[in-house]
């Protein structure tokens, strides 16, 4: 069924890439450009969210990049305004910003652990914030909060800020989902487990905690833990994003969707 999102309007926030390949903004951004929507794609690095909306230019769909540290407010604001001068309004708003520091509540730094609640759930609170209201008086819209299985199990790595910080966001999603129900805006998340991604693979630590320092055999060791066999791609997560913020997902809200190839029910 092509075009199924055709005449929405999506903000990817965190459309870039931290590297090489296919993250899971990067691909989420390409897939609703792909059923078509009109794309708004916001990184900190304002070249990573302009490599990702050339992308879409290049295969004939309408993307703009836009430069916003979505942990500040001010940023967030003209993000949103930006977004409804150029495309006049929002429909999908996927929050998929997120970063990872190893160390338990003993070993973290405070300065880490205050980093990575506001890089992955302070953001997500800043972006509703502003959002939300425009949907309302919209007749409603779809956010995506891309959490992780690390939000409802031990993955295996001790990094109990970002435990912490995508259990908060679930719990944010939840409850968001319910006060804004009966104005349409569904509020869904979507749980990647043990995924193949360049933000996974430049995370500090990671790769050490999982393999010395060998990232080939991280992915290796990872895979196995998995009962499918493999790591995720980007683009498992892009086609729920997709989905969520369909029409044929409008009675859906309030959702934890999780996509692990089987990890979490270990």
């Amino acid at each position: 069924m092509p075009n199924r999102l055709k005449d929405k309007v999506a903000m990817i926030v965190g459309a870039g890439s931290i590297g090489p390949g296919w993250g899971n903004g990067k691909a989420s951004a390409v897939a609703c450009a792909r059923e078509g929507a009109k794309v708004f794609c916001v990184d900190i690095n304002h070249s990573a969210a302009e490599e990702t909306a050339n992308i879409i230019t290049s295969e004939g769909g309408l993307a703009l990049p836009f430069r916003a540290d979505v942990t500040k407010s001010d940023d967030v604001e003209a993000m949103v305004r930006a977004c409804v001068a150029d495309f006049g309004r929002i429909d999908i708003l996927d929050n998929n910003v997120g970063i990872a520091e190893i160390g338990g509540v003993v070993e973290l730094p405070e300065e880490k652990w205050d980093r990575v609640i506001a890089v992955n759930l302070k953001s997500a609170f800043l972006t509703m914030k502003h959002v939300i209201p425009l949907m309302v008086v919209q007749g409603g819209g779809s956010i995506v909060n891309i959490s992780s299985v690390a939000g409802i199990r031990w993955t295996g790595v001790p990094y109990s800020s970002y435990y912490a910080s995508k259990s908060a966001l679930l719990h944010l999603t939840r409850t968001t989902a319910v006060e804004y129900a009966s104005k349409r805006v569904r509020v869904n998340a979507i749980l990647p487990g043990l995924m193949q991604t360049p933000m996974v693979e430049h995370s500090a630590g990671l790769a050490q905690s999982y393999a010395k320092g060998d990232v080939e055999e991280m992915w290796r060791v990872r895979a196995a833990q998995v009962p499918m066999g493999i790591g995720g791609e980007a683009w498992d997560v892009a086609w729920g994003v997709v989905y969520l913020g369909s029409d044929e997902a409008k009675y859906v809200t309030g959702i934890e969707l999780v996509i692990d190839g089987g990890v979490s029910l270990k």
